[in-house]
């Protein structure tokens, strides 16, 4: 079986949950494609998939690097790879599921990534910059190297800024030339879901006010005691930046409550730059429709 079913879209439109009655209904096992659920002890604000759900369904790659590991794009593409060819050789289906963009199209597209070793002391340089001179200097720096890679990059994202810049210095050669792509050796059906922009902003909310409820702060906190700086890249992320700074009395509660809410409204705009809706290869569903059933149609004739 070399088949793939990939369900992607923005954040707070069910994919997990998706997932799940489409592994349980074929037989599947699930590959994550978050960029963040990689990491342990990170599970309230990653929205990871709980316990339950995990034990209905195999789930790969989630929780297999602490916070304070660097993990790249090509660790995640090659271990993506080993384990879809492992569900395919027991002849279940695999199903990619996430909204990081940057992870599933790496893995749809076969990009062959530079293997560029990291320099620790020029990304600390780099990270510097960021701090004292803000990220739209290292945005700056790398459009002035790179315009292409950095049309393609979020100018908040210190991490991929820093190793697009970083891969250019060190090849020689403009980063967005060596990401070539060659198509891996399977056939893929592409799900989206989707819905209007103020629906997902207000699934959002709800979801953040839940996150609260089952005791972000509390995660936060844990992971704040067991060492882990919120410098770090996985700290630094959507939700884990705002309540850190609220633990450590530079904001209030609500304040951060609101930032959390706005930074991933605007996260959205930036995943629909990565799955867009006039993409021919993704077929769409807007979950304010009962799709569930048109969904399990046409895996069915997929496989």
């Amino acid at each position: 079986m070399n088949l793939l079913v990939a369900i992607v879209g923005p954040t707070a439109t069910g994919k997990s949950q998706q997932a799940v009655h489409l592994a349980q209904q074929f037989n599947g096992e699930i590959v994550s494609a978050d960029s963040r659920q990689v990491y342990c002890h990170m599970d309230i604000g990653t929205a990871k998939p709980g316990r339950e759900e995990q034990s209905l369904v195999p789930h790969h790659l989630i929780d297999i690097v602490n916070p304070d590991e660097d993990f790249s794009l090509a660790q995640y593409q090659q271990l993506a790879y080993r384990a879809i060819a492992d569900i395919q050789r027991r002849n279940k289906l695999p199903l990619l599921v996430g909204g990081s963009g940057l992870y599933v199209w790496a893995v749809l597209e076969g990009w062959e990534i530079p293997r560029v070793i990291p320099d620790p002391e020029f990304r600390r340089s780099l990270e510097k910059r960021a701090t004292n001179e803000g990220t739209d200097a290292l945005y700056q720096e790398l459009v002035a190297v790179d315009p292409v890679a950095a049309e393609s990059i979020d100018r908040r994202n210190v991490r991929r800024l820093i190793r697009a810049i970083e891969v250019s210095r060190s090849a020689g050669a403009h980063f967005s030339r060596l990401q070539r792509k060659q198509a891996p050796p399977f056939n893929t059906l592409i799900i989206g879901l989707t819905a209007d922009r103020t629906e997902l902003y207000h699934r959002i909310d709800l979801r953040v006010d839940k996150m609260l409820e089952q005791g972000l702060v509390e995660e936060v906190k844990r992971l704040m005691n067991m060492g882990y700086d919120l410098s770090l890249p996985a700290m630094s992320g959507i939700g884990y930046k705002q309540i850190g700074l609220f633990l450590r009395g530079e904001l209030s509660l609500a304040e951060a409550t609101q930032q959390i809410k706005y930074e991933t409204h605007r996260f959205v705009r930036h995943q629909y730059s990565w799955f867009r809706l006039k993409d021919d290869r993704i077929r769409w569903f807007d979950i304010k429709d009962e799709v569930e059933s048109e969904i399990r149609d046409m895996v069915t004739g997929f496989v």
